[in-house]
C-alpha cells in the first residue's frame, strides 16, 4: 500500500483546458502560482510552448523542435496566483481553438543562484515537497562539469535544452537501460536512446548535482540552458519503465496512485513520446494524446486506462505497447492511492 505525504497533488501539478479568444485573458483554475506552463493546441498546429519563470514569462521554447529560445511578449504574459495571464498570440491563444496546458509549481519564482556545483546556476527555484526544480546555467566545455539541482534528492529525470542555440532536447531517466548515465533520449525526435559521453559525462546525478559532458547540447563554453529535474515522491510522481506485451489487453504498470499524466516513450527504438492528461479524457479508455516532439492536432486512439493503483494499457500499438519493446514513463498522481489523511482513491 502506497502512502504519501502529498494529500493534494493538484497544489504542485495540475492540468487546466482553456478555449483561446484571440485577444487577452487570465486562464484561472490552475490551484496554484505556477512556474513551469507548458500550453499546446489540441485542434490546431501550432508547435508546443514551454515557459517558466527562471527564463521570464515571456521567454518560450518548443518541445517538438530544437530551435533557440525565442522572445514573445503576447504568449505568456504573467504567471498569477491561480494561473496565468495570456496575450493573443496565435501558439497560445488562438480565437476558439481549445488548448491543453500542463502547470508545475517550483519555488514560487526565479529563485536564486545554487553554488552547489563546479557551474553556479543563474538561478534555480525548486519545490522539494514535490521534487521538482528549474535550473538556468551557462556552459563552459568542461567534461565532468556539474550543475546543482537543489531538490535535496538523487533526481530520476533530468531535461536540459540549450537556449542561445539550435540544439536538441535530451533527457536522462534513471530507469533508461541499465547504465542511464550513460545514454540519452531526444524529446524533440523519435529516435531511441543514444550512447554519448557527451551528456551526462557518464556520471549519475548525486542529491545535490547532475553531471555534464562537452557536447553543446548539455554543455558548450558560454551557451546558456534550462534544465528540468525530476525527483520521485510516493504517491505523487513515479519515472519508471515497462516491457510491452504487444496485446490489447495490455502491460498493467503499478505507479502506486491514480494518474493525472502520463508521459511514455519507447526507448528500446524508434518511436513518438505519448502524453495523455485526464482532463482531456476524464473516463476511461484513455484516447485524446499529443505528441510532444510533434506539432501536430491532438488524436484518438484507444490507449489506456488510468486506474486507483496505476495504467494500463489497451491496444498493442508500437509507440506504447510493442510486444518485447522497453519504454519509459513519467506520471504524476490525480489522487493518492491512500495519503497520510487515510483517503483511498478509487478508479475510474
Amino acid at each position: 500500500m502506497a502512502y504519501t505525504t502529498i494529500n493534494k497533488s493538484n497544489l504542485h501539478f495540475n492540468t487546466k483546458l482553456y478555449t483561446g479568444n484571440g485577444s487577452t485573458q487570465s486562464i484561472t483554475g490552475v490551484g496554484f502560482q505556477p512556474d513551469w506552463v507548458w500550453i499546446k493546441e489540441r485542434n490546431d498546429g501550432s508547435s508546443h510552448a514551454l515557459t517558466d519563470a527562471v527564463r521570464g514569462n515571456t521567454k518560450y521554447l518548443s518541445s517538438n523542435t530544437s530551435s533557440s529560445e525565442d522572445t514573445e511578449s503576447d504568449r505568456v504574459t504573467g504567471f498569477d496566483s491561480d494561473g496565468f495571464s495570456l496575450g493573443g498570440n496565435v501558439a497560445v491563444n488562438q480565437n476558439t481553438i481549445l488548448h491543453a496546458s500542463w502547470n508545475w509549481k517550483a519555488g514560487g519564482g526565479q529563485g536564486t543562484s545554487n553554488t552547489d556545483g563546479s557551474i553556479n546556476t543563474t538561478y534555480t527555484s525548486v519545490n522539494t515537497t514535490a521534487g521538482f526544480s528549474i535550473s538556468s546555467y551557462t556552459g563552459n566545455a568542461t567534461s565532468g562539469a556539474t550543475v546543482g539541482h537543489g531538490l535535496g534528492t538523487t533526481p530520476a529525470v533530468i531535461i536540459v535544452k540549450k537556449r542561445s542555440g539550435s540544439d536538441g532536447w535530451v533527457v536522462y531517466h534513471h530507469r533508461n537501460t541499465s547504465a542511464p548515465e550513460t545514454e540519452y533520449l531526444r524529446l524533440d525526435t523519435t529516435a531511441a536512446t543514444a550512447d554519448n559521453l557527451g551528456e551526462w559525462n557518464d556520471t549519475a546525478p548525486t542529491s545535490s548535482v547532475f553531471y555534464v559532458g562537452n557536447s553543446g547540447r548539455t554543455n558548450d563554453n558560454g551557451a546558456t540552458y534550462i534544465a528540468y529535474c525530476f525527483a520521485e515522491k510516493t504517491g505523487y510522481s513515479k519515472f519508471g519503465s515497462y516491457v510491452g506485451n504487444g496485446n490489447a489487453d495490455g502491460t498493467f504498470i503499478y505507479t502506486g496512485f491514480k494518474p493525472a499524466w502520463v508521459l511514455v516513450k519507447k526507448s528500446s527504438s524508434t518511436g513518438h513520446w505519448v502524453l495523455i492528461d485526464n482532463k482531456r479524457d476524464p473516463i476511461n479508455v484513455k484516447s485524446k494524446y499529443l505528441l510532444p516532439d510533434d506539432a501536430g492536432v491532438e488524436a484518438s486512439f484507444t490507449d489506456r486506462d488510468f486506474l486507483s493503483n496505476g495504467f494500463k494499457m489497451r491496444n498493442s500499438n508500437t509507440d506504447r505497447n510493442g510486444s518485447g519493446a522497453t519504454y519509459i514513463y513519467m506520471a504524476f498522481a490525480e489522487a493518492p492511492l491512500v495519503g497520510t489523511n487515510n483517503v483511498p482513491c478509487n478508479a475510474k
